[in-house]
């Protein structure tokens, strides 16, 4: 069996995908196709551990019966939640939506949760946990927010918001992993892959 290790992100994220290959990885991409709206859990944190150990669970399923020529794959499945006073906030249904978000979030603190879960295909050996950062909402006012909305950003990230995007003047600083916030903590996947004995820089390109 060859060393050679093919890390694959089982999500469709731009972001998320940008981040790995920003810390000299170049994942291969497998959107899992998992129904988000199927899943219940008791706590944002929960949800979102929940999700991303179903989302790698659907890729790794599928590469172990082929794994479509990919060299020993390691899967990563991530998926963030806002938890807003215990609410688990995704991504905003449409545009009415991410405006009232957003007039509830501003001037207030929320804590971006992302889950994590990383398994070897091979093996069946996995590793999960969930990154926690706090996120300082600023003011926008009414015609701020409405032009935010219109740009379309908001209905295609967590929490209706992004620290990589549009949404960042509207923030007024983190508490935490500012990689989380964006879609995936490269510290807590370092730790999942050694968790599965596989070292981080073993898969740079």
């Amino acid at each position: 069996m060859s060393d050679h290790r093919t890390l694959v992100l089982a999500s469709a994220s731009p972001a998320r995908l940008g981040l790995l290959r920003q810390a000299g990885l170049d994942p291969h991409v497998i959107v899992s196709g998992v129904d988000e709206s199927a899943l219940t859990a008791s706590t944002p944190g929960e949800l979102a551990l929940l999700l991303a150990e179903a989302k790698a669970a659907a890729v790794a399923g599928r590469l172990a019966v082929d794994p479509e020529g990919l060299e020993n794959p390691l899967v990563v499945g991530c998926d963030s939640v806002l938890d807003l006073d215990g609410e688990a906030l995704g991504k905003p249904a449409d545009a009415a939506d991410a405006t009232a978000r957003w007039q509830a979030m501003r001037g207030r603190e929320g804590v971006l949760r992302t889950g994590h879960c990383v398994i070897d295909v091979a093996t069946g050996a996995r590793a999960a946990a969930t990154a926690s950062t706090t996120v300082r909402f600023g003011t926008p006012d009414d015609e701020e927010v409405e032009a935010y909305v219109a740009s379309g950003e908001p209905l295609h990230v967590a929490g209706a918001f992004t620290l990589d995007g549009r949404s960042a003047p509207f923030l007024e600083g983190i508490e935490g992993d500012h990689g989380n916030v964006i879609g995936l903590s490269l510290p807590l996947l370092r730790r999942l892959l050694a968790e599965v004995g596989v070292r981080i820089t073993d898969l740079w390109a």
